[in-house]
């Protein structure tokens, strides 16, 4: 048997719309079934989401790792420039409205809204991670401020306990009691600290030497001990760099930071068990942050009396020549008082030198004559 001839006109005709139709729909049907990647969802500022991605790329660590080490005041896993970035990043009162009122799909979400979230579920944050801060930051802090109080002790104390200063002192009001004699000056019994800034500026008549010249000529001849005075005040060039507002100004920071941290641990006692680490290490931190800073503020109170007698010492108004003007004037004083010896000891060396070769020459004979 053989198949029937097929009239393929006819059969173009009826069925070839349904093949081109079933083909179309077969091969819609194929890229109909890839599917999409769902889209993450954005909610936050993009260029703001974008920075807080990028910090977090630099800390490196898994978000419930994070919330732990801020928990339990963890300084070896989070150090100071992380923290205070986290609460750069610490979301605003509206983006926190804004992921509460979220309904979607929160895996969706991107890295900055999940980091949101994750702070989200600790109370305060931005509180805790400030005085997560305010810890980290303590110990250099304290030791910072209380070396620059010392050294204000410490200078004052030089100062003021240098016999040979006070020699040099007498020594300068004596030069200028002498030069005003027969005038109404000429019996001070005391002088204003800055007149140690004109010593340089009063020249001899033959324009060679300055008054500083002649005191320090005058001592390596009488008192040559005290040429060297400078080297009782170790600590005066240090503390002259040093200003007592930026020391209050620091003191009233670590105070303010405590208060901080008293506050944030009497709030957290309601938090529930997820504080219950943080308040823990929190205490700890604090007894031991209280003690350092009684003695702070007690070497603080003790140093504004030092700053203060300092000016009188020298017979002048605190109030009028504050501490920071007493040491400059001094260093002032030193260092062209050095600078004086100095250049005069150069002098003597080169007339002594001069005078050797002079005598060398006249004592070297003249060769002998032939005839």
């Amino acid at each position: 048997m053989r198949a029937p001839d097929i009239d393929m006109s006819e059969l173009e005709t009826l069925f070839s719309t349904a093949v081109a139709t079933n083909a179309s729909e077969k091969g819609g049907t194929k890229r109909g079934s890839a599917i999409s990647k769902p889209e993450i969802v954005h909610l936050v500022d993009m260029r703001r989401a974008n920075n807080c991605e990028i910090m977090l790329t630099k800390i490196k660590m898994p978000l419930p790792d994070m919330i732990s080490a801020i928990l339990a005041l963890d300084t070896s896993v989070l150090d100071n420039d992380q923290v205070e970035n986290l609460i750069k990043f610490c979301p605003t009162n509206e983006e926190i409205e804004m992921l509460k009122n979220y309904n979607g799909n929160k895996e969706m979400l991107g890295k900055c809204e999940q980091f949101f979230l994750e702070l989200m579920k600790v109370p305060r944050v931005e509180s805790k991670l400030r005085v997560f801060a305010f810890r980290i930051a303590f110990s250099t802090q304290a030791d910072e401020l209380r070396t620059n109080l010392t050294t204000i002790n410490d200078a004052t104390k030089e100062v003021k306990e240098s016999l040979k200063l006070r020699q040099i002192m007498q020594t300068i009001l004596t030069l200028g009691n002498a030069l005003n004699q027969g005038t109404a000056r000429g019996s001070a019994v005391g002088f204003r600290l800055d007149s140690l800034l004109k010593l340089s500026d009063t020249r001899a008549r033959n324009n060679k030497m300055t008054l500083m010249h002649y005191l320090c000529k005058l001592l390596a001849e009488k008192l040559p001990e005290l040429l060297d005075f400078d080297k009782d005040l170790i600590h005066l060039e240090a503390a002259s760099k040093i200003q007592l507002k930026l020391l209050a100004e620091e003191m009233q920071a670590i105070n303010k930071g405590l208060e901080k941290v008293e506050q944030e641990l009497a709030a957290s006692v309601n938090d529930g068990a997820i504080s219950v680490g943080f308040r823990k290490a929190l205490k700890s931190f604090l007894d031991s942050a209280e003690a350092v800073v009684r003695s702070l503020i007690s070497l603080y109170s003790e140093v504004g009396r030092n700053a203060d007698s300092l000016a009188q010492y020298f017979g002048e108004d605190p109030a009028r020549c504050p501490f920071e003007q007493v040491t400059s004037i001094l260093v002032i004083f030193v260092n062209m008082f050095k600078k004086s010896r100095d250049e005069n000891a150069r002098t003597v060396e080169a007339e002594k030198k001069k005078m050797e070769k002079e005598k060398n020459v006249i004592h070297t004979p003249e060769p002998a004559s032939a005839f």
